[in-house]
């Protein structure tokens, strides 16, 4: 079975290494590279580097964008395990068809395209005075994470033996706090891996902040690059420097939860 998935395996590798691997070295090369080189020929791979075109990204629109990513990732993040964490664990202890139900609508939930929320999203908001704000952001993209991270969490909650709960309970705690005490300790590395998940979707957020962003100074990172293209031309070595800084973050987020992405994972791909 090893000798001939071998070199089914290595091909495998060396083309998702291609795929994924040449897009972004032509991204970072172009970011070090004058606009009359881009496109030149001769230029490809030997060239003079620059970097003018991050000494052009580093301004004020660059933090300021920079901030309003970091505030809709973390806000999301929180108020998504908020709601995602008691609710993957009442499905997880909850037995019958409830749990079919429950599972089933959340599966169609996330089916659902994020392109068919924004205009009644955008009619509430209004109605709720949550447009042009960054809270509106965090709202709508809580609701459109949360049936993802209930359904990854639980998993997680089944796989902490009963028989814990039962123990604390005869040793006098109640049921809040042996879900403190023992189940949410037990299942750390799910809600980090879920967390983490959530943190670089709502990283990449894009279509709800156009559109609830009335102020394009408010703008989040992902926005601000779009915002590099224009009818009067593209930007290329200024918005490659900007996809390059922009990826930052989402690296040592991703370095940083490297094991607990590949341990949660797989605990909740087997579950």
């Amino acid at each position: 079975m090893s000798r001939s998935a071998g070199p089914v395996n290595t091909i495998v590798k060396v083309l998702l290494s291609l795929m994924y691997g040449l897009p972004l070295l032509w991204i970072l090369l172009t970011s070090f590279k004058s606009s009359a080189d881009v496109f030149a020929t001769d230029s490809t791979f030997v060239f003079r580097p620059v970097v003018t075109a991050y000494v052009e990204a580093l301004d004020g629109a660059l933090l300021d964008a920079l901030q309003q990513s970091v505030v809709i990732a973390v806000g999301t993040t929180a108020l998504t395990l908020a709601i995602a964490i008691p609710a993957g664990y009442g499905l997880a202890r909850t037995r019958g068809w409830a749990v079919s139900v429950g599972l089933g609508l959340l599966i169609v939930l996330q089916m659902l395209p994020q392109t068919a929320n924004v205009i009644p999203l955008f009619q509430i908001f209004g109605d709720w005075g949550l447009l042009d704000s960054t809270l509106g952001v965090v709202v709508a993209d809580s609701a459109l994470l949360v049936p993802f991270a209930v359904i990854l969490m639980r998993p997680f909650f089944r796989a902490v033996p009963p028989q814990l709960e039962e123990a604390a309970a005869i040793d006098g705690a109640s049921v809040l706090r042996s879900f403190f005490s023992v189940v949410l300790p037990v299942a750390r590395n799910g809600v980090a891996t879920t967390g983490t998940l959530v943190f670089l979707l709502a990283w990449g957020e894009f279509l709800y902040a156009v559109n609830f962003f009335l102020s394009p100074g408010t703008y989040p990172l992902s926005a601000l690059l779009a915002q590099q293209v224009s009818a009067f031309g593209i930007n290329w070595p200024g918005l490659m420097a900007l996809a390059v800084l922009s990826s930052v973050p989402v690296l040592l987020v991703y370095s940083l939860t490297y094991r607990l992405l590949r341990d949660g994972l797989t605990v909740g791909a087997v579950k």
